[in-house]
């Protein structure tokens, strides 16, 4: 557990970036720090590696104060991302990945053997793996950031904005990525974001910050959406807050008619588009039974017959269901 006790970090100039912070993380579980600029959510988390010391207060990690350790023993134990994946431009994927444990005094074989599961880990093709950070995509980048801040096997991870500089479809990517990892690893990650759809998907748990370093609300997404503490903390939220909370129900009971025939399958029975007057129209978004109720609705909102369909793992329809009777679903 990582215990921030009214720490404040002010600046000589008398700026006060955060003001009195005081929050337990879990261990074990992804702690989203959000707010507007300005806030100190970058500060707050740079306070718990110490690439930013705090005025006042106390920060522990596991009961232990983190000013009781070096700096550099203390960052070597801890990951660490930051949004443009801080690369070392003149070493290879391979060995920007072995960097720490080389620094732990691993064997150049070990570290490099490390190196490679770790980007098979984080879904990088292993091909890439002698290639340098330029010749890589944004994406591919953020992997590797990623897979280095795992190198050393640390108890905690630190993600400052790290899918922010990414398009959207590769930030969605690098998203399901980290919450696959997270099944599979169970690291305590402190996580900052600008961004509350990112904050909400993520998060086991949301630190809202409002600007000055205050903190607004510290909840469970779920609690968040259904319980705002404040004005602020509802305006920030924003005024779609009940669809968002769709993301927490499951559509895996949802009552599903059968797949129409005016839907084109194709040969593995996976839907290709609607007939309609001698056109084929696209399907709009397509959910699967394990996804969320927001999922679900996206998919009849972006079906041009105002029905989403649904498929099993393979890709293939097995069910359609239109808006009254998704509302219907999810009536008490």
């Amino acid at each position: 557990m990582i215990e921030f006790e009214d720490v404040t970090k002010q600046y000589p100039d008398g700026t006060v970036a955060v003001d009195q912070l005081s929050l337990r993380i879990p261990s074990n579980e992804i702690t989203v720090f959000v707010g507007p600029s300005g806030c100190g959510k970058t500060t707050s988390l740079r306070m718990i590696n110490r690439t930013i010391e705090r005025s006042s207060g106390r920060i522990s990690i596991d009961g232990e104060d983190i000013n009781d350790k070096d700096p550099v023993v203390l960052r070597r134990g801890i990951g660490y991302v930051i949004q443009h994946a801080g690369l070392f431009p003149h070493k290879t994927v391979v060995d920007n990945v072995a960097t720490v444990p080389k620094l732990l005094g691993w064997d150049k074989k070990k570290s490099r053997s490390v190196a490679m599961e770790l980007l098979e880990r984080v879904g990088l093709d292993l091909k890439l793996a002698e290639r340098y950070p330029a010749q890589l995509s944004g994406g591919q980048q953020q992997r590797v950031g990623v897979a280095r801040a795992l190198a050393a096997d640390p108890l905690v991870m630190l993600m400052d904005e790290p899918f922010s500089a990414v398009d959207p479809i590769v930030r969605h990517q690098l998203q399901e990525e980290l919450l696959r990892l997270q099944r599979d690893i169970g690291k305590t990650i402190v996580f900052v974001t600008h961004d509350i759809d990112e904050a909400i998907k993520l998060g086991d748990n949301v630190a809202v910050l409002r600007v000055g370093g205050k903190l607004a609300q510290f909840a469970p997404p779920k609690e968040l959406l259904a319980d705002p503490a404040d004005d602020f903390v509802e305006s920030f939220i924003g005024q779609d807050r009940g669809y968002r909370k769709l993301t927490f129900l499951k559509a895996d009971h949802l009552p599903l008619g059968p797949v129409p025939a005016d839907l084109s399958l194709g040969d593995n029975g996976e839907p290709l588009g609607w007939q309609s007057n001698g056109e084929v129209l696209p399907i709009g978004a397509a959910f699967r039974t394990g996804d969320s109720l927001r999922a679900a609705m996206d998919a009849v909102l972006t079906s041009p017959v105002g029905q989403g369909i649904c498929v099993d793992e393979s890709g293939k329809a097995v069910g359609v269901i239109d808006y009254t009777t998704l509302t219907g679903a999810l009536r008490p």
